[in-house]
Formats: C-alpha cells, sequence, structure tokens
C-alpha cells in the first residue's frame, strides 16, 4: 500500500489546480475521521480519500470515465481492491456497498458544502464553524450550489444524522488545517 507521502507525490503528479487538491486533501481529511470513528483502517480510508480525484483534470470531459480512470492509473500500485471499488463507486458508477464506498460518496460534495462556509465566516478558519453553522447554509439551495445536497444526505447509509456526518467533516478537515490554509 502506497504511504501518504507517497500518494501526495502521486497526486502532485496528477493534479495540478490547486483548489482541487486541496478538496482531495480535505475529502482524505474527513475519511481519516469517519475511518477511526467506525473502527475501520484509517490509513486505508485517508489514502481512498487522498486519490479518490486523481483523474478529474483527464476526465472531466468525459464524467463516464471519471473513477475509472483513476484506477487505472493505480493499478501498478499496491491498493486494495476495497479501495478501487469506492473510487469507482464515489460517482456513482457503480453500486455502493461497503461503508467505505457510502462513506466517499458522501463526503464528497460536503467538503465543498464546509468550505463554503468557511469562506463566508468572518473568521475564515475550520475552528470558527460547527455543523450548525454550516447547516444553516445547507438549507440554501444557491449556496455552494454544486454541493450536491441529496449526495450528503447518503450520510444516512453510514446510520449517521446530517449533524453528525457533518461534523466529522468539520474535524477531519481541522485536522489538515494548515495543508487547507484555514
Amino acid at each position: 500500500m502506497l504511504d501518504r507521502a507517497a500518494a501526495l507525490q502521486l497526486v502532485r503528479k496528477h493534479v495540478t489546480n490547486k483548489n482541487l487538491i486541496k478538496h482531495m486533501i480535505a475529502v482524505e481529511g474527513v475519511m481519516r475521521r469517519l475511518a477511526k470513528h467506525f473502527g475501520e483502517d484509517e490509513d486505508i480510508w485517508g489514502l481512498t480519500g487522498l486519490l479518490h480525484d486523481l483523474d478529474y483534470a483527464e476526465t472531466v470531459e468525459d464524467f463516464d470515465r471519471h473513477g475509472f480512470r483513476t484506477v487505472e492509473i493505480l493499478s501498478e500500485y499496491d491498493i486494495l481492491p476495497e479501495a478501487l471499488h469506492a473510487i469507482k463507486a464515489h460517482p456513482g458508477h457503480v453500486e455502493r456497498e461497503t461503508r467505505m464506498d457510502k462513506a466517499l460518496y458522501a463526503v464528497d460534495p460536503l467538503t465543498g458544502l464546509i468550505v463554503a462556509a468557511v469562506l463566508m465566516h468572518p473568521d475564515k478558519k475550520l475552528a470558527a464553524i460547527n455543523a450548525d453553522f454550516v447547516l444553516r447554509r445547507f438549507k440554501e439551495k444557491r449556496f455552494a450550489a454544486g454541493a450536491d445536497r441529496d449526495q450528503i444526505q447518503a450520510c444516512s447509509e453510514l446510520e449517521l444524522s446530517l449533524e453528525e456526518f457533518t461534523q466529522f467533516g468539520i474535524d477531519g478537515m481541522r485536522d489538515f488545517s494548515n495543508e487547507l490554509g484555514f
């Protein structure tokens, strides 16, 4: 299995957009936090989150290949099949079967909602927000419109309330606040 340093190097090789790299790190943080909550392997879940959009620049105009191309890129590395399945499941191309599949699917848009909430807060810091603050924005359909609310609400597949899930998201991203820049 890749270690985090090697995975981050791979991300920087394939992804040039700094905001996308931050998104991938944010997803990593939330996935690690959820893994801890569920008693799962934090490194595997974290690396799955970090690598999930590895192909985005290549597949942005060909969404049907998104996730599948990442799996192709990762084929030369020692990546667990369940991580590869979650990467294919996060854009909805294959059925969500495992807890990790379901988590990555719901976490992906949650990070965008949290980032948008941070940026609108006067302090512009993760430390300044909580789930209630983010969820007030959640109800505003035009706020962070790209953050698919139905996909975020799929956290119910993890038997987590929207409030719990959102707080896990904030907490997981806080663990990487230095890398995220807020």
